[in-house]
């Protein structure tokens, strides 16, 4: 008897077991780029939010069971989800709702824009953008300063309604009359310290706000916030998330780096994750003021949140502006800003404090550097706070943009195996203006120096800054392989391109590696987390052109179909 009982129950668990290896979803036919050398073949099972195993199609499809789907690719590119390397995942669901500047090609445009917004404002109602940039209009200005407009127009068109447009690059912004009036902007008003009030030849504000000055016009903006109620604020909020979501899935993006939340807003984050309401799998730097930091960094690291959709693991701070808004930070001056060296936005021994809170509480630091001044500012304060702590390994701290080197510095990158989060796309959507800014020699030598940099075996990160640029991740693919602008062909100094493979990896494995999840995502392996994209076109096989035309046929996160091509 007692031998029977343990022959039905030896039965039911092997019946158990080989229930449990029938696959929910199948891919088979698929033309596979698994960025893992290890694994061929053309099909993929997957088992929950798994991959189970990668295989032939007649071997795979062994895996399946009566509720299994399968999904026949016809030989369409099957690859690991994109994951975004650098953006800003609340700012770009904001841009879905506001006015969006991206695409303007002229002054006249965006002001068009905004009169049509002010016909439905309410009264005192604040007018918000984003995008627009001076150096990517192709219709000349009559009156301007450093290539900005004056505020005239737009202070025409809205009298009773403030207005406030941000910079694409987001380190500066535009405000009408009516706007400056409520922050108090005077002749009289002083620059803060990293940043400046752009004014004409008798010291009138034209309308430019530059780094930290932005502060001004934001605070403003901030008093008409608080008189919105917290629900409205939150729903509004969440608007946002939801928008930003469905564009990262229609584009392919599976996991999103997300540069800079506040500690706040990191809550709601959490209670969306907790609740099984995100989408996206999301990745944090906490960015917030050195007291709330101090206070509050023992409860980080929090990692995969709500079945690995939330991770909290990084501060992030920054040290200057962006090139567009002559905010990065320089060696020497601009060529065409004589004696100007650009800005430094936070204090360097503020950005010490914050080290050392990251390396007490084992939080990576990722640091904003767009100049060269400042990505060697970084690099030193790096090395001085490993030094410190030499019982401190594998920290994989970054230093996010890192545009334009001294070249001395690039092999610097790799001796303290420091990850360089850089954006493809920046360089293409910045090259008209890099070396008219910077010179020939920094230009060609220094910028987006992506081949020196591999060379030297330093890890890229990649990604768009959304919505400073499009989240669309094969534009920034592109721009990482050619160096081509999309629109223009203008070329900008090839010899620094990365390789399909290289810019496939820093897409996905490579970005995966600088957040510490390469053993969880960023690779087609048995094991890890099933988020993968099927593309109609093979991005490491097809001609330049074609790959602006690949579309995503389907994004799959933890195994379900979260977006297909209709």
């Amino acid at each position: 008897m007692i031998f029977r009982l343990i022959y039905f129950i030896t039965i039911l668990i092997f019946i158990s077991c080989q229930q449990k290896e029938r696959a929910d979803l199948i891919i088979i036919n698929a033309d596979l780029a698994t960025v893992d050398d290890r694994q061929a073949g053309d099909a993929i099972a997957i088992i929950n939010d798994r991959i189970h195993a990668i295989g032939l199609s007649d071997d795979i499809k062994k895996l399946a069971g009566d509720a299994t789907e399968i999904i026949d690719a016809q030989g369409k590119f099957v690859m690991p989800g994109f994951i975004e390397g650098h953006g800003h995942f609340s700012g770009l669901g904001q841009s879905l709702m506001n006015l969006n500047f991206l695409k303007s090609k002229s002054w006249e445009e965006i002001v068009s824009m905004v009169e049509e917004r002010v016909k439905t404002a309410q009264p005192g109602e604040w007018i918000t953008g984003r995008g627009w940039h001076q150096e990517k209009w192709t219709q000349a200005l009559e009156n301007s300063v450093l290539g900005y407009p004056f505020h005239d127009r737009l202070s025409a068109i809205s009298p009773d309604n403030p207005v406030m447009l941000s910079h694409a690059s987001g380190h500066g912004l535009f405000a009408n009359s009516k706007a400056m009036q409520i922050a108090g902007v005077s002749k009289e008003t002083p620059n803060p310290f990293g940043g400046e009030i752009v004014r004409d030849g008798q010291g009138e504000a034209i309308g430019v706000f530059e780094e930290r000055a932005q502060a001004i016009i934001r605070d403003a903006y901030a008093d008409f916030r608080n008189t919105i109620s917290d629900e409205e604020k939150l729903e509004n909020w969440k608007q946002g998330i939801q928008l930003a979501e469905e564009e990262c899935l229609r584009k392919g993006v599976t996991s999103f780096q997300d540069a800079g939340t506040s500690v706040s807003h990191i809550r709601r984050y959490e209670d969306l994750a907790n609740q099984g309401e995100l989408e996206v799998r999301l990745w944090l730097m906490i960015r917030d003021n050195v007291d709330i930091l101090r206070s509050t960094a023992s409860d980080f690291p929090k990692l995969n949140i709500g079945g690995h959709f939330l991770t909290i693991r990084a501060i992030k701070s920054a040290v200057d502006g962006a090139l567009g808004a002559f905010g990065a930070w320089l060696l020497k001056p601009y060529n065409d800003k004589a004696d100007f060296i650009g800005q430094n936005t936070t204090k360097v021994e503020d950005l010490k404090k914050v080290a050392d809170i990251a390396m007490a509480n084992d939080l990576q630091y990722c640091i904003h550097a767009i100049g060269d001044r400042a990505n060697q500012v970084v690099l030193d304060l790096y090395q001085a706070s490993f030094e410190a702590n030499p019982h401190k390994q594998d920290l994989r701290w970054r230093i996010e943009h890192a545009q334009h080197l001294d070249t001395a510095d690039i092999p610097r990158f790799k001796e303290m195996e420091i990850i360089a989060s850089m954006q493809g796309i920046h360089c293409t959507s910045d090259a008209p203006f890099v070396e008219k800014r910077l010179g020939a020699f920094r230009a060609k030598y220094g910028s987006y120096p992506w081949r020196s940099l591999l060379d030297h075996g330093v890890v890229i990160a990649n990604g768009t800054d959304a919505p400073v640029e499009d989240v669309d991740p094969i534009q920034s693919f592109y721009a990482s392989v050619t160096r081509k602008r999309a629109d223009s062909g203008f070329e900008f100094f090839p010899e620094q391109c990365m390789t399909r493979d290289e810019a496939l990896y820093s897409y996905t494995l490579g970005n995966a590696y600088a957040g510490f999840e390469e053993d969880l995502k960023g690779s087609l392996t048995p094991g890890k987390l099933a988020d993968l994209v099927i593309l109609d076109t093979n991005l490491l096989t097809c001609s330049d052109d074609e790959i602006l035309q690949a579309k995503v046929v389907n994004t799959i996160v933890g195994g379900e179909t979260k977006y297909q091509l209709n």
